[in-house]
């Protein structure tokens, strides 16, 4: 089995399966048949927002997708990948009810961000991005968009400026520094280093960390 999240995030793959030979790979689109977020930046090559797992309701679809596919490679194991799937899914349920009642008693709704990645979680709970960059993380902002984020920030009394790791935080840290907010890590779990899983990181203790800054932002 090959599998990928779909939705333009992977652009190689295309590539990558049409040279492969073997006739037995299942290659499995987690992200196939979703409702995927049109991208609002119109000048990059992605026409969707791909951070489709960020939404705990459907990385829970995408857990399902792959859950099938694992049944039918490997039959035998049925019972296995079922188990597997039905214990993570009421985990993701948990995971959505803590967002959703968090998200109940914000006072605040706009969150400031360096890379716009976390459309999936503004959608399901209720919040508005407002993106220094765009979807592609290794572009940058021009003056008038510096210009325009901070105007903003003022205008809203902005706390926090969010950045994530993976990316130098110099632009969300000028902001910051110009409109007197703090900056903070909002993680879109793109990737994982190893001295992260080897700390015991992953899906839930990432995204209940995301749950914990935007608490201390936005309440």
């Amino acid at each position: 089995m090959f599998v990928y999240s779909g939705a333009g995030m992977e652009a190689w793959t295309g590539k990558v399966l049409k040279t492969l030979k073997n006739k037995k790979l299942t290659a499995v689109e987690a992200s196939r048949g979703l409702k995927l977020l049109d991208n609002p930046d119109k000048g990059e090559d992605l026409k969707y927002d791909p951070h489709v797992w960020l939404n705990p309701m459907l990385a829970k679809k995408q857990m399902e997708i792959i859950k099938n596919a694992l049944v039918t490679a490997d039959p035998p194991n049925r019972d296995y990948y079922e188990t597997n799937y039905t214990d993570n899914a009421k985990k993701m349920d948990d995971l959505d009810r803590e967002f959703k009642d968090a998200a109940a008693k914000f006072s605040r709704k706009d969150i400031v961000v360096a890379h716009q990645a976390f459309g999936y979680i503004c959608d399901a709970y209720g919040l508005k991005q407002v993106a220094i960059e765009g979807l592609n993380a290794d572009s940058e902002p021009s003056p008038a968009k510096m210009a325009e984020i901070t105007r903003f920030a003022r205008q809203n009394n902005v706390k926090y400026i969010f950045f994530e790791e993976l990316i130098s935080p110099k632009v969300a840290e000028t902001i910051a520094k110009e409109v007197g907010a703090r900056t903070e890590v909002l993680n879109p779990l793109e990737g994982l280093t190893e001295k992260d899983i080897k700390a015991g990181k992953e899906y839930f203790s990432v995204m209940r960390e995301n749950l914990q800054v935007l608490k201390k932002a936005l309440q």
